[in-house]
């Protein structure tokens, strides 16, 4: 239960970076780019503890905000793609 909640908040912190390092007018506004941040924590968390590199482990860390914040830019890069 520990780290749902952590991928949850690392999620929020993960696509207000994501929002800021990938500026522009999404479809959804920031709301819709927090929540794909979520996401990407998620994604992020399960590839990379899949993967061996480190994950979401129940902590917030470096490694698990850096882990979160490329799984965000990854699915906000990939909303982007498939809105357009």
């Amino acid at each position: 239960m520990l780290t749902i909640i952590s991928w949850i908040i690392l999620g929020l912190i993960a696509g207000a970076i994501a929002k800021l390092i990938m500026p522009g007018r999404d479809p959804g506004g920031f709301i819709v780019t927090i929540l794909i941040g979520i996401a990407g924590a998620f994604v992020g968390g399960y590839v990379g503890t899949a993967l061996g590199v480190g994950g979401v482990t129940g902590g917030l860390s470096l490694a698990s905000i850096i882990t979160a914040i490329v799984g965000a830019l990854i699915l906000l890069f990939i909303y982007r793609l498939l809105r357009r």
